[in-house]
């Protein structure tokens, strides 16, 4: 399991005197289907690196942005990594700043945690440089400030399993890691199409009944009561999204196949990733997760959609330190 903690000495006095950091942060399966902005976990594969160089002057600027993505802000303002790093600045009231190159390898759009995972990357590798660097929790407000600009509202689902690795119940206030056996495997699809936060959080509005409330909470609790005990019976009986994916299910072309696939193969559960149009299931190998993945991606294609393919162990990794930008992060 790992452990949420300051960063390692041993990179702290690496990087304390160092003028620059480098940082990646992966990408992650947003909302679990029924952790609504609180549940997230973390996956292999696929990911953002953000380079942050320490300059005299107290400001963020954003100096380039490479990747898959094009017409990002480069105002700090606008973008949800100099917007992170503007709070850490400003709440530290730090005499220099920071100079930011990104490297997107998360799609936004995708349901992957493209927006969050910028601004982690960004957060961990300025922390680097800190004389104290801040406990991973520490970052959280600074994420979230970073998110909001993304989304307009500041949600950690994506964030806490980012900073901490795995999956993490995070609140307004608070990330906990959730344990997870270790052979469970999450297998994610993200089709060649694009789904705009936005846009998705919109489908929400409307009227909601007190029993959809009631039967979301029952599965949430369900879900996490099976991984503290790792009894997958109860994930099954939990891993049902009935308030969210109902109301955004009609953005997602052939999402009801591509759901069915997922649990054709034995998935514990499946639903939309993030605001979508990804879909992920839960198994209890990886095997199975292979499998449902190709089965996933078929059904997709029989709509005209190309897609791309991750299995992952659900305990996957935390943001981190590196020496140097992979410029192609490999599906």
């Amino acid at each position: 399991m790992i452990v949420s903690l300051p960063e390692p000495p041993m990179a702290s006095a690496r990087s304390m005197n160092a003028r620059v950091a480098r940082a990646f942060a992966p990408a992650s399966v947003g909302n679990v289907g029924v952790g609504f902005d609180l549940l997230g976990h973390s996956l292999t594969g696929s990911g953002d690196h953000a380079e942050v160089r320490r300059i005299d002057e107290p400001v963020v600027r954003i100096a380039a942005i490479h990747g898959c993505v094009d017409g990002l802000p480069l105002d700090p303002l606008r973008n949800t990594a100099g917007t992170a790093l503007l709070a850490l600045q400003h709440a530290l009231g730090l005499p220099y700043g920071f100079e930011l190159v990104l490297h997107k390898g998360i799609a936004l759009g995708s349901g992957m945690g493209g927006s969050a995972a910028s601004c982690v990357a960004a957060l961990v590798a300025a922390n680097a440089m800190l004389e104290q660097p801040l406990a991973r929790e520490a970052l959280y407000p600074f994420a979230l400030d970073g998110e909001a600009v993304a989304s307009g509202s500041s949600h950690g689902d994506n964030l806490g399993a980012m900073l901490l690795g795995g999956l993490v119940l995070a609140t307004h206030d608070r990330l906990l890691r959730v344990p997870v056996p270790a052979a469970w495997h999450c297998a994610l699809v993200h089709p060649h199409v694009v789904l705009e936060t936005r846009k998705a959080r919109a489908a929400l509005a409307g009227h909601y009944e007190l029993g959809e409330f009631v039967a979301q909470s029952s599965h949430l609790a369900l879900v996490l009561a099976g991984c503290y005990q790792g009894d997958a019976s109860l994930v099954r009986e939990g891993l049902e999204d009935v308030l969210v994916e109902p109301r955004r299910a009609p953005l997602i072309p052939h999402f009801a196949q591509v759901k069915q696939a997922a649990l054709d193969h034995r998935a514990m559960g499946a639903s939309i990733s993030g605001a979508g149009p990804s879909v992920f299931g839960w198994y209890e190998n990886r095997t199975d997760a292979e499998a449902a993945g190709a089965a996933m991606r078929a059904a997709f294609a029989t709509a005209g959609l190309d897609s791309d393919v991750w299995v992952s162990p659900i305990n996957g990794p935390a943001a981190a330190l590196v020496d140097s930008l992979n410029t192609k992060p490999t599906p």
